[in-house]
């Protein structure tokens, strides 16, 4: 009884150990990062809950209104209030860089398992395209496709998803190669087990948890490479409150209104920023 009591306890102090050890493998950095991404998925979600007005609504004798209690983040050239514009610019922005980055991850997450299990010919082909596509910068490429299918939001959003891809692609194909040859996975093969339960239980679990902190990374890339392209005026144009066009539509007034285009600037960096954290974080909670 003495025996049993006291394995209890270890395997209960072990587990208390576990979590304190994700615990600060997450840290301050990455529960102030996990509030600043929870906030913007509420103002994408609900924007009218943190700023009730209309992104759209204008009033000409407002107009270029510096930062005051009255307008957090001042007015635009048509006095529009650009706090209330920046937050419901959060549903575009940050809706635009998750389903572009679903986009990459679901073709990587394909291409990344056929090359990592399939055939040596299969793999060697996979490779080859991987090698040549990852050569090239992401946004250039993006660049390149948004100009054969055209400018606009949608063009952009299946751009920067293709542009993606191939960094998910060699990231999963890596993984899945060196989990395939992990000892556990080669044990329940001689074991006899089926290849399907093999894969959804020893593989599939440990090559997709690390996507998951990679794509919470490539989330706020795919803001920045959005922003940029909407920068360029390849994807959302002005008026829409996407903070990349945002941004566009207020450098002419650069040096009259500069809160034009600090206010959606600091949203990109601010979104951009606390997802890299959060995604190291969830790296790094997964290898505890």
């Amino acid at each position: 009884m003495t025996q049993v009591r006291g394995a209890t306890g270890q395997r209960d102090g072990a587990r208390t150990g576990l979590r304190r050890a994700r615990l600060g493998a997450f840290g301050v950095a990455g529960v102030l990062a996990l509030a600043v991404v929870l906030l913007m998925a509420v103002a994408t979600v609900w924007p009218g809950l943190i700023a009730p007005g209309d992104p759209d609504a204008i009033a000409p004798r407002d107009a270029f209104a510096a930062p005051s209690l009255a307008h957090w983040f001042g007015t635009d050239e048509s006095g529009r209030d650009v706090f209330t514009r920046v937050v419901h610019g959060t549903r575009q922005s940050l809706g635009i860089g998750a389903a572009a980055t679903a986009i990459g991850v679901g073709i990587g997450l394909v291409i990344g398992m056929l090359a990592g299990l399939g055939p040596r010919l299969v793999d060697s082909a996979l490779s080859r395209v991987i090698e040549v596509l990852f050569a090239l910068p992401s946004l250039v490429l993006a660049l390149l496709l948004v100009s054969v299918m055209g400018a606009g939001v949608t063009p952009t959003l299946v751009a920067v998803g293709l542009a993606t891809a191939p960094g998910y692609a060699r990231i999963l194909r890596s993984q899945v190669r060196s989990v395939a040859a992990s000892p556990y996975v080669e044990a329940a093969r001689l074991e006899g087990q089926p290849a399907l339960f093999v894969f959804f239980k020893h593989i599939a679990p440990n090559t997709l948890w690390p996507l998951v902190a990679v794509a919470t990374l490539g989330v706020g890339q795919a803001i920045v490479w959005v922003s940029a392209l909407s920068f360029l005026g390849l994807g959302a144009l002005p008026p829409s409150p996407e903070w990349g066009a945002m941004v566009n539509g207020g450098r002419v007034y650069l040096v009259r209104a500069w809160w034009l285009t600090l206010a959606p600037g600091l949203a990109i960096t601010v979104t951009a920023a606390a997802l890299t954290v959060l995604g190291r974080r969830l790296g790094r909670v997964g290898a505890a």
